[in-house]
Parts: structure tokens; sequence; C-alpha cells
């Protein structure tokens, strides 16, 4: 991880532009036409201490780090994003000069911007322990927010988040690929989702036939790298044939393409949504991707490019300097 080198300039960042991938409309039935079409919200990632954390306490109000955004998370039906890192008062710094851990107020901040569901599947899921890491997910589900690939027990970590939406459901598992097996959960001991693709591909055939439409998130791939790895391809693809509607990267902390495969989607990076890397103009930005789904149907996927400002919060628009 790259740390947060120095204040930014109006140089440092991109003029505003946007990117837009829309799916062909699919062939709907009048009785469907009736329905509600919902709107699903992905961000990538989210990491609430470190500069960010700094600012949050400098503002005094835990709410900052979405003020700009928040009016567009919470009309969302769904709200989804990785939580980079604990958020906990609880654990022993395990070693890492990347050790992320949250105030636990920040919980305020994340309800604010309407998130329903967070990853918890990814390599700062331990950063403080197993005992923070279940401080988090309880903190979390308090305030009403579902987690996803990580819990404190094997049972939990490998459970799918369900939604029922009224008229459809909506499923979500969570994994990822850059940790020791000694990460995941087992037993009744804290940690991570179950990785293995063979298990994953279980997992999503499973769930299929409980849900009306599948997520998968994925924390994966190299870290600054614009393109996706043969990794990244071949897990997402399968994941796909296996019945996902949609796959959802992150980690690389930079925007990789978003690729229609048969049926489903996969957005291999979708960047930073809140992140204290001011180091360059690619980690300064992400991508919101907009999902629009008619029970199982998607109608449209779209990317909104966000931009962080000085104070690493994401907005659909340049702030002034």
């Amino acid at each position: 991880m790259g740390v947060f080198l120095r204040s930014l300039s109006s140089s440092d960042i991109l003029p505003l532009q946007e990117s837009t991938v829309k799916a062909p409309l699919s062939v709907s039935s009048s009785t469907e036409v009736s329905e509600k079409v919902h709107t699903f919200l992905f961000a990538g990632d989210i990491m609430l201490s470190r500069s960010v954390g700094q600012n949050i306490r400098t503002s005094g109000d835990f709410r900052f780090p979405f003020l700009l955004i928040a009016s567009t998370t919470q009309a969302a039906d769904l709200a989804f994003a990785n939580l980079e890192g604990p958020i906990s008062d609880r654990g022993a710094n395990q070693g890492s000069i990347y050790s992320f851990r949250a105030d636990p107020r920040v919980v305020e901040g994340l309800s604010y911007a309407g998130f329903d569901v967070l990853s918890l599947a990814n390599n700062h899921a331990l950063d403080w322990g197993p005992d923070a890491l279940s401080q988090t997910a309880d903190l979390l589900h308090a305030a009403g927010i579902h987690t996803a690939g990580a819990g404190r027990n094997e049972t939990e970590a490998n459970m799918p988040v369900i939604l029922d939406l009224g008229d459809m459901k909506i499923g979500i598992l969570a994994y990822t690929t850059l940790v020791p097996e000694s990460f995941e959960a087992r037993g009744e001991t804290p940690g991570i989702s179950h990785e293995e693709t063979a298990l994953m591909e279980s997992a999503v055939r499973a769930l299929k036939s409980n849900v009306d439409f599948l997520a998968v998130s994925l924390h994966w791939g190299n870290e600054y790298e614009t393109n996706p790895n043969e990794e990244q391809r071949f897990i997402g693809r399968a994941l796909i044939d296996a019945g996902a509607d949609l796959v959802i990267g992150h980690h690389p902390h930079v925007i990789q393409e978003v690729e229609r495969y048969k049926n489903g989607w996969i957005a291999y990076s979708l960047g930073n949504f809140i992140f204290d890397q001011g180091f360059s103009e690619e980690t300064m930005k992400g991508s919101l991707l907009r999902v629009d789904v008619r029970r199982a149907h998607i109608e449209n996927v779209a990317t909104d490019t966000v931009y962080l400002d000085n104070y690493f919060r994401p907005s659909l628009t340049l702030q002034a300097r």
C-alpha cells in the first residue's frame, strides 16, 4: 500500500470525465415492464484510518468522508463497497507498517452514506487480529449494515448476504485471493471466507437457486496495474459460468476495465472510493458502478468516475481548491 505524501494542488487532478458502459436492454414481458427497476451501486476500496481518520477527527464529524457523495449512495436500492481494515478499539497490530484500524465511530458515516453491504474479505481484515475483526462485524451489524466475506467464525465468514427487496432477492458473496490460508476462518476462529476457486464456484451454484440476482465481490489483482491479470480473468469468468450475474473487483487502487462476459458482467477493479493515496492521479479517483436490474435481468450497466478531493472525499464533480 502506498501512503499519502503531500497535499494536492489543482494540477494533481485529471479533468472531469465519465466513461459509460451500457448493456443492451433485455427483452421483457409486459408484466415485467410494470415492475420496479432496482438500482445497485458498487464502490471500490474504503479506508477510514490513517490520514482519512485524522481528517475525520479534525472535522469533528464522522460523516465527513461521505458528505459529497451521500446523496448518490443513499438513493440506491443497494449500496456496496469493500471496507479496508477493521473498525475497532481492540486487538494488537500484527506488525505491518500498513496496518489499518479505524475509530469505531466511523460506522456513523457508513450508515449515513446508506451502505447496505460491506465486504470484509481483503488483506487488511486481520491487521489488528481476530478480536478487532469480530468487533468490526458486531459494530456494522448493530448499525444494520450487512457484512460478507469474513466473520466471527467459519460459518459466518462463508455465509452469503441475501437481501429481500420485495419483488426480488439479491445474493452477495465476497472473497479475496491475496491472503494465506491461515487467514481463513476455521471453526469458531474469526477470519475470512474460503477462497479456492472450486469452493467459490460451488457457493455460487448453491446460492443461485435461492436468489434472483447474484453478485460476487473479489479482492484480487496487482496493485496500481490498470489491466486485469490472467488470474482475474480466469476466476471472474468461471464465476459467471457458475451462475453469477456480476463480479465486482477491488484492491489494485486504480480503475480497470468493465467486461461483458456471456450473460454477466465483470468489473475488474473499481479503484479507490475513500483512500489516502495522494501520490498519483490514478489513485485519487475511482469508479462507481451502477447496475439497473428488473427481476433477474440487467437492463443497464454504467460507470461514473468519482474524484477524491484534498481530504480524500469522493465526489462526482471536481471541488474548488
